[in-house]
């Protein structure tokens, strides 16, 4: 019974505080934020694609800690965006500019954690993803610790960890494989991932699952002893192209973390990657490109603070 009661619980938070959130949050108070924060990202997009992922992961990034409250934009020497996970963050300059450019038609209004969830939104647009309908009315958090920042995916999680801490947020298996499979845009460092090419097993060998002709791929890239911080492209057919290809290399051995890898060898995890991946060209994109704005909803409503809880950040670097 109690159990019960607890989901009863959990269900009827997770709706109000979308219900807290609504589309159009700022159409009366501030009608042009949503086209300006949309402008300055195709600003800097135009200058450098890769600012896309960037924004992607900031805002995945500031959700996962204190909920999607603009925490990880502070900087202070003991904020989240500090944290060794947080270390490759990028996009703040972008947050930034949207930020100055809102204030200067209407100051006070507008948070820095709703310029982050449509930044977020727009990117994925960019990169010929879907487009969705964010809902606002965040407010910014006054709290930043990067000692809270424990609870981030790594890329050496195992499915269980992965889920466990997706979980924990809210978000079952289904929003992990479609949450991940934002890594259809982006880079990784050779260093999350070359332990996989070289002394993966006992015997001093590569991790058997990756592809053959994948591996002397990412050997070339990322030689023994090589550069650690070297670019890698998380999708190795269409890097700058939000679709299905991640899929299908996770399904075919060429998956670059072992983190999403190891998606292809737990059964809940491996049926919603061969529903993506797909065999017949058409549907299998569809499907994604209606499942992950879906996702993005539900990512972006985590643990949200609205109302009077927290503050409209002047500038959104430093508490108020």
């Amino acid at each position: 019974m109690d159990a019960i009661l607890g989901s009863l619980m959990i269900l009827v938070i997770t709706s109000s505080v979308q219900a807290q959130l609504k589309t159009g949050f700022y159409s009366t108070s501030c009608p042009n934020a949503e086209a300006i924060v949309r402008s300055t990202v195709v600003s800097h997009f135009n200058k450098d694609l890769t600012i896309a992922p960037g924004l992607l992961r900031l805002h995945f990034h500031d959700c996962f800690v204190q909920g999607c409250d603009g925490s990880i934009l502070i900087a202070d020497s003991s904020a989240e965006k500090n944290a060794l996970p947080n270390l490759g963050l990028r996009g703040f300059e972008v947050i930034d500019d949207a930020k100055s450019q809102i204030d200067t038609i209407c100051p006070g209004i507008v948070s820095c954690a709703d310029i982050l969830a449509l930044a977020a939104r727009d990117a994925v647009d960019l990169s010929d993803g879907p487009s969705w309908s964010v809902p606002t009315g965040r407010r910014d958090g006054r709290i930043s610790l990067s000692s809270q920042a424990s609870n981030l995916p790594s890329p050496l999680d195992s499915v269980s960890i992965q889920r466990q801490k997706f979980a924990a947020k809210g978000l079952d298996d289904h929003d992990l494989v479609t949450l991940v499979g934002a890594h259809t845009i982006g880079q990784t460092h050779c260093r999350f991932f070359s332990y996989r090419l070289y002394n993966f097993t006992t015997s001093g060998s590569a991790d058997p699952t990756i592809n053959v002709a994948f591996l002397a791929q990412l050997q070339a890239l990322c030689p023994k002893n090589g550069d650690g911080l070297r670019n890698v492209a998380l999708d190795k057919d269409s890097p700058a192209k939000f679709d299905v290809s991640f899929f299908k290399n996770v399904r075919d051995g060429n998956g670059v973390l072992e983190s999403d890898q190891r998606l292809w060898e737990d059964s809940a995890t491996q049926s919603v990657v061969q529903n993506y991946a797909g065999n017949v060209r058409g549907l299998l994109g569809l499907r994604f490109d209606f499942e992950f704005p879906k996702a993005m909803i539900k990512l972006s409503s985590i643990e949200v603070k609205t109302g009077t809880d927290g503050e409209i950040r002047k500038v959104c670097s430093k508490f108020n």
